[in-house]
């Protein structure tokens, strides 16, 4: 009942049929629903009766293929313009596999500059032709023109349109569709001009996923882009965006970037000082290394902390590990615990006490346990015990004194035989 089909595709197909009947129809429809079922329990034919109540439209077709159907359609969408002609041609064809064919109202937009113009059709076959007369070759021929569709798609038009896409079709989805695109050719000067206009987005979203999307291993990107980046990391008003601009910095051999991390340093966001310990990590490794170590004294949370830990555990100084081994234990689900465990694990494997390697151990199972089996982590966290185990085997190997490190190795044993008893 909880999973992302049940959750995501829910709210989709609820989206979906507010945008097919209207904001007013909608909302009288749960009206009537919630208070015709109140003190009752109701099932989705409660919710279809009542918007067809409401509407007047037969709706089985919608809440069979939505709701009480599986899958989603698969479109491949081509274009064909025929100037002499003044004809655009819009073919859309489902690909998903099985022999379900979708039934899809759909929006067309048809822009010649700032003007709109809109026609909505339905797709009900495997593959559907749509024929539009022109005067002017449109700039953009925008399908799904709410972006309300529950679908995945091929949308084969020229890098142009979405150039022009970006800056007049205005929905968030329409922008980055377009972003999308430009990332997939960032040497093409016209893709950077786009990628440039974007990194001042009034959506922060679509500003992080720009810097996050940046090449910067490639030289012409990196200089192209790197004045582009120094000014997000300086100035950029949302701390998520100027996290990620400061990550790259390190890349960059400009004089500012050193000031900007040691000022991000003393930031009050925690994705910004600790975007900018790991840069500094980068760049003077012993500085860093201070810094962190100062950080231990006063709580932090998020970034900060994943960051701190991290240039705790690459200095091998396990003088830090009661705090590494605090905060990891500390630490929520996240992916950025993913993304400690193999660093904590190999320290680990330099631990003497035992005590504290237990204590490790421990958290390292609690996260693993913490995880559900389908996501099949639990074996990649059983081979980086393992991984403990074989350097505990060979420390033991040409020990004087073998009885701590024999209890070391059988507890790391049975934490990962205890996992398999568990039927994971």
């Amino acid at each position: 009942m909880f999973d992302n089909v049940s959750y995501n595709k829910g709210g989709r197909i609820l989206n979906m049929l507010r945008n097919y009947v209207g904001d007013s129809a909608f909302f009288k429809s749960l009206n009537l629903y919630l208070t015709t079922n109140k003190f009752k329990s109701a099932e989705a034919q409660q919710l279809r009766l009542a918007f067809e109540e409401v509407t007047g439209r037969d709706l089985n077709w919608y809440f069979n293929q939505w709701y009480y159907g599986s899958g989603h359609p698969k479109l491949t969408i081509d274009y064909v313009y025929n100037d002499s002609e003044g004809q655009a041609k819009v073919i859309i064809k489902q690909t998903q596999a099985g022999e379900k064919v979708f039934r899809l109202p759909i929006a067309i937009d048809i822009y010649n500059g700032p003007n709109k113009e809109r026609k909505n059709v339905w797709v009900e076959n495997r593959i559907d032709t749509f024929t539009f007369q022109y005067k002017q070759r449109p700039d953009l021929i925008n399908v799904d023109g709410d972006k309300i569709l529950l679908t995945e798609k091929k949308d084969n038009k020229t890098f142009d349109n979405y150039i022009f896409q970006y800056s007049n079709a205005g929905k968030y989805l329409d922008r980055r569709e377009a972003i999308e695109m430009a990332l997939t050719r960032q040497d093409d000067p016209k893709a950077q001009a786009l990628l440039k206009k974007a990194l001042k987005d009034p959506y922060h979203g679509l500003r992080r996923m720009v810097v996050e999307g940046l090449n910067v291993q490639k030289s012409s990107v990196k200089k192209e882009f790197e004045a582009a980046i120094i000014e997000v990391a300086k100035n950029d008003s949302k701390r998520t965006v100027k996290a990620a601009a400061i990550s790259l910095l390190p890349k960059f051999t400009n004089a500012d970037s050193k000031t900007i991390i040691l000022e991000a340093l003393k930031d009050s966001s925690y994705s910004v000082a600790g975007a900018a310990l790991e840069a500094y990590a980068v760049i003077d490794g012993p500085a860093a290394l201070t810094v962190a170590k100062g950080l231990t004294a006063s709580p932090s949370k998020g970034a900060l902390l994943a960051a701190t830990v991290k240039v705790l555990i690459r200095s091998g100084d396990v003088s830090s590990f009661d705090y590494i081994n605090n905060a990891f234990g500390s630490m929520p689900l996240t992916q950025e615990k993913f993304e400690l465990l193999q660093p904590f694990c190999s320290m680990l494997g330099s631990i003497n006490e035992t005590d504290k390697l237990k204590s490790g151990v421990d958290n390292v199972v609690k996260f693993r346990n913490s995880i559900p089996e389908q996501y099949g982590v639990s074996p990649v966290i059983n081979n980086l015990l393992k991984n403990v185990i074989k350097k505990k085997e060979a420390a033991a190997s040409s020990a004087e004194n073998k009885t701590a490190l024999q209890e070391q190795i059988a507890y790391l044993k049975e934490a990962v035989e205890g996992n398999k008893k568990q039927g994971f």
